[in-house]
């Protein structure tokens, strides 16, 4: 069997702050005014779809589904930026839009500019850039 990466799923607890967090990233998301009241939105970014469900969606088919407690799994998205700027760019719109800076930019031994921000729902966002 070989299965391949389709989709990366989101739960989330308020559908258009989601999409406006992201959007402000700069994804190709819908609209929150138009579809921040809809229980699933996807979009595709480059042969990957990106899915957000909200949380009554998951209850739906999963009655007993809890939001899993702070600490107990960690998962994060990293989205590449065009340049170790636009990092620093990034990070601080996400900062002055109200949304929680975790670790503000910096150079990373591994030779990438990165910084982390957490989504509306605590979700970890790495954004990175090669340095020079």
């Amino acid at each position: 069997m070989k299965l391949r990466l389709a989709v990366i799923e989101f739960v989330v607890s308020d559908m258009a702050a989601t999409l406006a967090f992201y959007r402000l990233l700069g994804l190709d998301l819908p609209d929150p005014a138009v579809a921040g009241g809809e229980p699933h939105v996807q979009a595709d970014l480059g042969g990957i779809q990106l899915a957000f469900d909200t949380e009554e969606t998951i209850r739906s088919f999963h009655p007993e589904w809890t939001r899993p407690p702070a600490g107990a799994g960690q998962s994060a998205v990293a989205l590449l930026a065009g340049s170790p700027g636009e990092v620093d760019e990034a990070y601080a719109a996400v900062v002055a839009a109200g949304y929680e800076g975790e670790l503000a930019p910096w150079d990373a031994v591994w030779g990438q500019r990165y910084a982390v921000v957490r989504d509306p729902d605590g979700n970890q966002v790495d954004l990175f850039a090669p340095l020079g």
